[in-house]
């Protein structure tokens, strides 16, 4: 006997534990992505938006050399009794002067303590409180809005009562030719549009993801936007799924924006999304499973299973630490069980990769581009450390390429 048995017993149990939880999160996986590729029929009328009052809140942090483009894109959608509202958010540089210039009511807040776009957002609604919408639409500053988009977007708060998102989609530059690009691309794809489109096709609420979001006044009061979290979008989504509001997927609106071409830029990114998802994880999984048991709430046990699956290249590298392990555990005379759950995970995993970018992203990216996945998960092993030594805190803007 290679080691004790009371060691093998107390291994054994903690690595088909381990094992087991990563099985759990790969199967949800790999069921959201079968689920996206069942079609749903949604509504096309767009009646009602006639008659709805809308703002459109744009937030904006030193955004002058993309707001203009934004700016246009709305304007043409507005009704008379609409409105185009940008917050000038701790600016520096022409963004409010912009604004002004094209047409939109524009508030500036100047706050050198609580940073982040959730103030921001907070001070957009505080002051349309003495006259609300019966819509808001958020649409960040950098975005490229399609067309029906707005429309669909009220359309669908108003049928459903609920907050809705659009696809939100970023995408390589268009002369990119990196691969790391390409894999970020299609780390979105999969985040922003393939899990979303399952979830709804299940029944569960989707999350929020920034930008071409919508919701009704009623709803959007209901919760604390004033914060500096990494990631006020899913935290908003959390804390309206848990007040009753969940959100629905409104597959009918798109907005796109492009990913930053810089480095330093991509990588501080990086670093906002993948500290932000952690710390939610950490907080609101306890929340959620507590409304789920305690008051009975079982639907909310599929966002808890959503949330626990972690960043894309963070899932595979906890995967390959189980595996590795329970796989030499296994040759000191461990169970093998283990290492069989965690290889069934892990196959799970790969086909639910492959559905999805056999689906949604074969004709854009190419599979020769996606075999840098592997340099892609090493350039972003930094960040999980920093997570564990130095989490990021404060809310940092991403640098800015000019929107052509």
């Amino acid at each position: 006997m290679l080691i004790t048995h009371s060691v093998l017993f107390f291994t054994d149990i903690f690595l088909l534990l381990s094992a087991s939880f990563i099985l759990v999160v790969c199967l949800f996986f790999l069921i959201e992505c079968i689920a996206a590729l069942f079609p749903k029929t949604s509504s096309n009328s767009i009646n009602n938006w006639h008659n709805s009052k809308i703002t459109i809140l744009v937030p904006a942090h030193n955004e002058e050399l993309v707001i203009a483009a934004t700016l246009e894109q709305l304007k043409g959608v507005l009704k008379k009794q609409d409105r185009l509202l940008v917050v000038a958010d701790n600016c520096s540089d022409r963004t409010a002067e912009i604004a002004r210039v094209m047409g939109a009511s524009v508030i500036e807040r100047c706050d050198s303590i609580n940073k982040g776009k959730g103030y921001a957002l907070d001070y957009g609604l505080e002051f349309l409180k003495n006259n609300p919408p019966d819509v808001v639409v958020i649409i960040d500053a950098d975005c490229t809005v399609h067309p029906g988009t707005i429309e669909r977007l009220t359309e669908c708060v108003i049928s459903t009562g609920r907050p809705a998102q659009a696809i939100y989609l970023m995408l390589k530059s268009k002369n990119s030719k990196s691969a790391k690009d390409f894999v970020s691309e299609f780390s979105n794809i999969v985040r922003n549009l393939v899990r979303p489109l399952g979830l709804d096709n299940l029944g569960i609420n989707c999350p929020l993801l920034g930008t071409g979001m919508a919701f009704p006044w009623s709803a959007i009061r209901s919760v604390n936007l004033a914060n500096g979290h990494l990631l006020e979008d899913l935290k908003l989504g959390l804390d309206l799924t848990i007040a009753g509001h969940k959100p629905v997927f409104c597959r009918g609106a798109k907005v796109t924006a492009y990913l930053p071409s810089s480095l330093q830029a991509a990588k501080s990114q990086k670093t906002r999304w993948v500290h932000g998802q952690l710390n939610l994880m950490q907080t609101y999984i306890p929340i959620l499973l507590k409304e789920a048991l305690f008051k009975k709430r079982l639907e909310l046990l599929g966002s808890v299973l959503d949330l626990c699956i972690p960043p894309f290249s963070l899932l595979v590298v906890i995967w390959f630490t189980v595996m590795t392990s329970c796989l030499l555990f296994a040759l000191l005379g461990a169970s093998w069980i283990p290492t069989v759950i965690s290889f069934v995970a892990g196959f799970g995993f790969f086909i639910a990769c492959s559905i999805a970018w056999n689906k949604f992203a074969r004709q854009d990216l190419p599979l020769s581009k996606l075999v840098a996945i592997p340099i892609y998960i090493l350039w972003k092993i930094p960040v999980y450390f920093q997570f564990l030594v130095k989490p990021e805190k404060v809310w940092i803007r991403t640098e800015r390429d000019e929107k052509t």
